[in-house]
């Protein structure tokens, strides 16, 4: 049985907060030298470490080459709508599923507890809308609790429905109910994984060491060589963020940079601001700044600013704060991107599965970063500060003030 395991768990910034600190694995005591409140400098771990300290346990070399082919692959699909797009699509015959509309889709929600995640289902509801022959969408909130989930996907199971989406709150957890589901209804699971291939297809984008080398490689392009690099993270044991450190790591390692501390923030503007003061008073200039999300990059900006400092090189994401600061204070940065398009996915693919259309078993969308270069054409004018720029969202009905935006 091919596994979809944690290393396809996707969750956006502030997904991976306070409630998951007690059950991740922690780091070693901080050395005593580093700042207050922080992780210090990681260890040496051996020949072309630059700082990075030990290789991550969620690095798995196949996956990451994978995922670096797919970094430049050409999608198939519609030019002008990448979540209906695919990366090298194994398609698989969903006939035994056809039938007639009028259709029942039912949706078993992780949680809708962080910006991302909230763009993310007002985009999946506008996308059901469009489609006249889904005459009920049932969806269940499992505020981000694993046991609610369970109970959710068996209550769901009694609802008639004709497909089941799932958003897993966590993967090896959820594993047994997407299991027990798959016989009774087609399953569709997305964002993320889960440690079974029973679901009819698995949609997701590139992923996390995607995300991590775009971030990497541009630092190692625009920082000089012997440059310090300050890493900020928000939690350890995370597959996601471990994925995205993991491919900065191999980046780093292969460079002339040196990362100077591995920091963990727990995705707080406040933690995140004070971090880097306390990096800039230790060592007087960080030449660049990488991070596994990009919730708190304007925090990490402003502690420049503050200190009357030139913002070096730093990576966000494709929240419409950073993409503000980026433009106004023309910084020098990127946004990889995970993007919240993924949500209107799962809708369409449902309706292919119920008319019988072939399907990609797994579903692998694209994954653009923002650059100089195409910031002007993601920055939306009119939008709020939490919204992400890759909402896919801006030709559906009610836009861009379902979003929270302005006309």
């Amino acid at each position: 049985m091919r596994s979809y395991s944690r290393r396809f768990l996707a969750v956006a910034a502030l997904a991976v907060l306070t409630t998951a600190t007690a059950a991740c694995t922690t780091d070693e005591p901080a050395p005593s030298a580093a700042p207050a409140g922080s992780s210090g400098p990681a260890e040496s771990a051996g020949p072309g470490d630059r700082g990075t300290g030990a290789q991550s346990k969620f690095f798995v070399q196949a996956d990451y080459d994978a995922q670096m082919t797919m970094r430049r692959a050409e999608p198939t699909g519609p030019a002008d709508k990448p979540w209906e797009q695919s990366i090298d699509p194994q398609l698989i015959d969903t006939a035994a599923y056809k039938k007639a509309a009028p259709y029942h889709l039912c949706f078993s929600n992780a949680a809708i507890d962080n910006p991302w995640r909230q763009v993310g289902w007002k985009t999946m509801q506008a996308e059901v809308a469009l489609h006249k022959e889904i005459e009920r969408f049932t969806a269940l909130d499992a505020e981000g609790k694993d046991d609610k989930q369970i109970s959710d996907i068996a209550e769901l199971q009694g609802k008639g429905c004709d497909v089941l989406i799932v958003s897993p709150n966590t993967t090896a957890t959820l594993t047994p109910a997407v299991s027990g589901a798959c016989p009774k209804v087609p399953v569709i699971v997305f964002d993320r994984g889960v440690e079974t291939d029973c679901p009819v297809t698995f949609i997701k984008p590139v992923g996390g060491y995607a995300f991590g080398a775009e971030a990497a490689e541009f630092l190692v392009g625009k920082v000089p060589a012997g440059g310090k690099i300050l890493a900020l993270r928000i939690l350890p044991g995370v597959d996601v963020l471990e994925t995205r450190w993991s491919a900065a790591k191999v980046a780093f390692d292969s460079s002339d940079l040196d990362v100077v501390g591995v920091e963990f923030t727990d995705g707080d503007a406040a933690k995140t601001k004070s971090i880097v003061g306390d990096y800039i008073q230790r060592y007087g200039k960080i030449d660049g700044v990488w991070m596994d999300s990009g919730a708190t990059a304007v925090a990490a900006v402003e502690a420049f600013e503050d200190a009357g400092l030139p913002v070096p090189p730093i990576n966000g994401e494709d929240q419409q704060d950073f993409l503000e600061k980026w433009n106004d204070a023309k910084l020098t940065a990127i946004a990889p991107t995970y993007p919240t398009y993924q949500w209107r996915t799962p809708v369409i693919a449902a309706l292919k599965i119920l008319k019988g259309e072939q399907v990609p078993k797994i579903w692998n969308l694209p994954q653009p970063a923002i650059t100089q270069e195409n910031l002007a054409t993601y920055l939306k004018p009119g939008m709020p500060p939490l919204h992400y720029a890759l909402c896919g969202c801006e030709d559906l009905p009610g836009y861009p003030e379902k979003w929270g935006g302005t006309s």
